[in-house]
């Protein structure tokens, strides 16, 4: 058996409202898989479920060959877990919130003192371990939720949008360390940052309504949007008459914009001629083709409206 996670048609309802409808998926042992979906997407309830916090309300599902249903205390042996919140003891240090969670599994002080010693000095932390969490700024409080989650050498570590609200230095210094982590445990990580995704996972799945849309590599996804056509257009002057006219063409399939820079995209090649014969040249910068992202397919598949 390669799958360190397997999950057969599983759904989970709330009041009749199917927040996981019929969901299936395998991930292999010692790869960093990224479930990528809109708000209310499923993700969460679907991680709840896989870490025994929740039970379906049909199907199964196994981590490292163990039932979330029946085998709740082994799974939860073998699994780490690091929410969306910094769920951390604020009235113990940061060594101490390791120990206790060391405890907890029932890890001997001969095992847990080294690990925890190595952990600190992996996450950065050392020279702060007798410092309370609150003292800590986002981003160090996220690596301590990251280290207290591996104190227990877990196979399988859950990560639910690990550096939502972290600055871009905090946010890259997660990623070096989960990718340090790569092959040595599977990961199972949620996420709404595409670059996150594109970076870090061997292999990627969006969701949106309780279901799978599409699964693969970030390079099989974003060969999905092969056939569109996304052009960079700058302007030099007059952003705001452009955007209400590129608004108005047909031929427009989608339109983004960062200042006198729009993305485009065009129902096919033919209808760049027509968009030119339009918007003239006397304030035209630049046009330039772009290779669609992750962030493109995301949209394409999810739709483009803000979700509550």
């Amino acid at each position: 058996m390669t799958a360190a996670i397997d999950i057969r048609n599983i759904t989970k309802a709330f009041n009749g409202i199917r927040a996981v409808d019929d969901f299936s998926l395998d991930v292999e042992r010692g790869s960093i898989f990224g479930l990528l979906g809109p708000n209310g997407a499923g993700k969460t309830t679907l991680l709840r479920v896989l870490t025994t916090l929740l039970r379906p309300t049909s199907g199964s599902a196994f981590v490292e060959g163990h039932s979330v249903l029946a085998e709740g205390k082994e799974v939860r042996r073998l699994i780490g877990v690091v929410p969306q919140e910094n769920n951390l003891d604020r009235y113990l240090t940061a060594r101490e919130n390791l120990v206790l969670h060391a405890r907890m599994h029932g890890m001997a002080p001969v095992d847990y003192h080294p690990r925890i010693d190595e952990l600190l000095v992996l996450t950065g932390l050392a020279s702060r371990q007798r410092e309370f969490p609150d003292t800590f700024s986002g981003g160090m409080q996220r690596r301590l939720v990251v280290a207290r989650a591996l104190v227990h050498h877990p196979r399988v570590l859950f990560l639910d949008e690990p550096t939502t609200g972290l600055d871009p230095q905090s946010r890259r210094a997660v990623w070096e360390y989960i990718q340090s982590l790569r092959e040595k445990i599977t990961i199972f990580l949620t996420t709404h940052y595409m670059d996150e995704a594109d970076t870090l996972c061997d292999r990627i799945m969006i969701m949106d309504h309780g279901r799978a849309l599409v699964d693969g590599t970030a390079r099989e996804l974003k060969e999905r949007l092969a056939h569109a056509h996304i052009y960079e257009v700058e302007f030099r002057a007059g952003a705001d008459r452009y955007e209400e006219m590129l608004r108005s063409f047909p031929f427009v399939t989608s339109l983004q914009r960062s200042g006198d820079t729009f993305r485009i995209g065009l129902t096919g090649e033919e209808a760049l001629k027509p968009l030119m014969d339009r918007v003239g040249s006397a304030d035209l910068r630049k046009i330039c083709l772009q290779e669609p992202s992750l962030e493109d397919v995301f949209i394409e598949l999810t739709g483009s409206k803000v979700r509550e």
